[in-house]
């Protein structure tokens, strides 16, 4: 009899793995443009009154997986479901988001079926500031680092090129503005065979076709003063997004990830 309760007690076992959904975890790791600045960015702030409408494409990035049929992502993704951990940050650089323990608390959480998209670039370009600078050679380390490292726990690593700026344009067209960058994250994909979501030339190509006009004001942060509580005096920014901007880039790379290969 004792047996007999052993053998139900494992079929019952068996029949609830079947029926749990399963859930994979997207890491987003990366700078400011990718943040989101509405959950907790900082303890304690009124994201509406201090820092809104600045909008990280991170932000806005789970509602385009809570609508869609995954089937489209296989074999990259084959949960149920999709959860979106934005642990992107502000001023970091591949060099400043491993030293600050902010990788570590990634690799420690990462699980088989999980992915890691990486999105850097902006800061390590900063030369002037030496604090977050990282040259091509070393930025290509630490994208390597990331790269195995997610691999190793199971997971799924994906690079990405730096989100264009709103500049400079050329004949009408948004040129590149982040140098030697981009060719070196490709480099690292074509190596290491990882997954690459070239979202430097997406977005410049998005861009370029909404005309300069529009994605000044509609998709960064250039805005009227007297507008909004959080810029008194107005705002030129044309690094970081409004809403409208950062929905276009989510579905940017929202579309490259449709399809990619598992590797």
């Amino acid at each position: 009899m004792r047996n007999l309760y052993l053998v139900f007690g494992l079929v019952y076992a068996m029949g609830c793995t079947e029926a749990d959904p399963k859930v994979s975890t997207l890491y987003l790791i990366g700078d400011s443009t990718a943040a989101d600045y509405a959950d907790n960015y900082e303890p304690g702030e009124d994201y509406m009154q201090t820092r809104y409408p600045v909008t990280g494409w991170g932000q806005v990035f789970q509602g385009f997986f809570d609508t869609t049929d995954l089937n489209g992502f296989t074999p990259l993704l084959t949960a149920d479901s999709v959860v979106i951990d934005d642990r992107a940050r502000g001023g970091r650089s591949t060099r400043t988001f491993f030293q600050e323990g902010r990788w570590r608390s990634v690799y420690e959480a990462l699980r088989p079926g999980d992915v890691v998209l990486m999105q850097f670039g902006h800061n390590d370009a900063a030369a002037s500031k030496p604090e977050r600078y990282v040259d091509p050679e070393g930025y290509k380390e630490f994208l390597r680092l990331y790269v195995s490292q997610s691999r190793e726990k199971g997971a799924t690593p994906v690079i990405l090129t730096p989100v264009a700026r709103n500049y400079p344009w050329e004949n009408d067209r948004l040129v590149n503005v982040h140098g030697d960058y981009p060719a070196a994250a490709r480099a690292v994909a074509e190596e290491t065979g990882t997954a690459l979501i070239d979202l430097n030339q997406l977005s410049m190509d998005a861009f370029s076709a909404r005309g300069r006009e529009y994605v000044t004001t509609h998709y960064f942060m250039n805005l009227p003063a007297d507008e909004y509580p959080a810029y008194p005096d107005g705002q030129n920014d044309n690094t970081h997004f409004q809403p409208e901007g950062a929905r276009e880039v989510a579905k940017l790379v929202f579309e490259g990830l449709r399809g990619l290969p598992k590797r």
